[in-house]
């Protein structure tokens, strides 16, 4: 089966199309990705380049791949996003439990509720407690007093999907699955024991930071931070009076999170924000370092609060995997362990998807990962085989009919 993946970011375009049979047997067809600067946080700044943008970078895909592509899956950032966590139980009296009863349960919850000026992204059982005891997997089969089952729904706003929309169908290309772009990063980068053990994946990009927290194999939060490692970039800029290229250049070439006492020794030139390209200042390497650690700093306490926000540092998940562009910033791994108390890898693409070396990097963790995603994994089995489009009073007298026999 052919699959394509397109993740439109805040600095690149990437596309991806691959032959997929399964997680461990994929041929990827072509990788392919052009800078940008039409889309900013979820806004578009420049309809038609950015439509300009993404036809050349279909119309490029499908050369390398030699494939006509149709439908894709499409990344989508969290920014202003919404997490809802929600219950529903019933009393068994020692019944064996069925699928009836699991149905039950999704009638009397939040299940099928909608809200306005949203769309639902991602709902899925996160866990079953049967009389306290708490299950991942799906208890048919088991007695049982009571059955509880808690859920976890993601929305983002449906007029960010509107806009995509309206490029792609320009394009004449269907979305195939929306995928909340944390989670994408996260399968491309996580392995199946991080996923069970429980792990933070932080994918560190442009202009914004995206979370995904797995627990027992169940993604049970995610988000997407408004700051990244651009905004590193512009405290250089700022801070020694250069232009954003050469702030950048900075940042890449000589920007660490860990300090030497040759720092103050090692002596950089850089280009003053004047005309003329002939005047140079200098500045030594611990001046420089010591702006970029206060903004990486805030960044990680930020994230930090969103997690207690939600209360989940109660979960004690001790392992942190960093992907992204910022991940590439030397000392990244000690000062995370330092904020989050926890074990701590950089990561890029899993080995196992052989991937060529051009590709094989953190920046490319997100595009990769639309190939990875399986729906079936992130919503319960009965969410399709109920007609969407029906009216709510035709989906409730349904389950008021079902009840009867339950």
């Amino acid at each position: 089966m052919i699959k394509a993946g397109l993740d439109i970011g805040n600095s690149k375009l990437s596309c991806i199309v691959a032959d997929y049979k399964n997680s461990n047997k994929i041929n990827f067809l072509s990788i392919y990705s052009i800078p940008t600067l039409s889309v900013k946080k979820n806004l578009i700044l420049n309809y038609s380049k950015l439509l300009e943008e993404i036809k050349l970078l279909i119309t490029e895909t499908e050369k390398q791949s030699q494939t006509k592509i149709n439908s894709i899956n499409l990344n989508v950032s969290l920014i202003d996003s919404k997490s809802h966590y929600y219950n529903s139980e019933i009393n068994l009296e020692h019944e064996k439990i069925t699928d009836l009863h699991i149905k039950k349960i999704l009638n009397n919850s939040d299940y099928f509720e909608n809200e306005v000026g949203f769309f639902e992204i991602m709902n899925n059982i996160i866990s079953y407690d049967l009389d306290g005891n708490i299950f991942y997997t799906n208890p048919i089969g088991n007695y049982s007093n009571n059955l509880k089952i808690n859920f976890y729904k993601l929305l983002v706003k449906k007029k960010y999907l509107d806009n995509l929309n309206s490029i792609l169908n320009n394009l004449k290309i269907n979305v195939e699955n929306y995928i909340p772009s944390p989670l994408s990063s996260s399968l491309a980068t996580l392995t199946n024991d991080e996923r069970e053990l429980g792990s933070i994946c932080l994918n560190l990009g442009h202009s914004t930071t995206s979370i995904a927290i797995y627990e027992n194999k169940k993604l049970i939060y995610s988000d997407t931070l408004g700051i990244g490692s651009n905004n590193v970039t512009l405290d250089i800029a700022r801070g020694v009076s250069t232009n954003i290229s050469s702030a950048e250049r900075l940042k890449t070439l000589y920007g660490s999170l860990l300090s030497s006492p040759s720092d103050e020794h090692e002596i950089i030139e850089i280009p003053s924000l004047s005309e003329d390209k002939t005047q140079f200042r200098q500045i030594n390497r611990s001046f420089l370092n010591s702006i970029i650690k206060p903004r990486m700093e805030e960044t990680l306490e930020i994230i930090w609060q969103r997690i207690r926000h939600n209360n989940l540092q109660n979960k004690k998940i001790k392992n942190i995997i960093i992907t992204g562009g910022g991940s590439e910033l030397e000392g990244i791994e000690e000062y995370a362990k330092i904020i989050f108390s926890s074990n701590v890898r950089k990561a890029s693409p899993l080995d196992k998807f052989n991937i060529g070396k051009t590709y094989k990097k953190a920046i490319y963790s997100d595009v990769i990962g639309t190939i990875l995603y399986e729906k079936d994994e992130f919503f319960h089995k009965y969410k399709d085989k109920l007609d969407k489009n029906r009216k709510k009073v035709s989906i409730s007298g349904f389950f008021t009919w079902l009840d009867q026999y339950i």
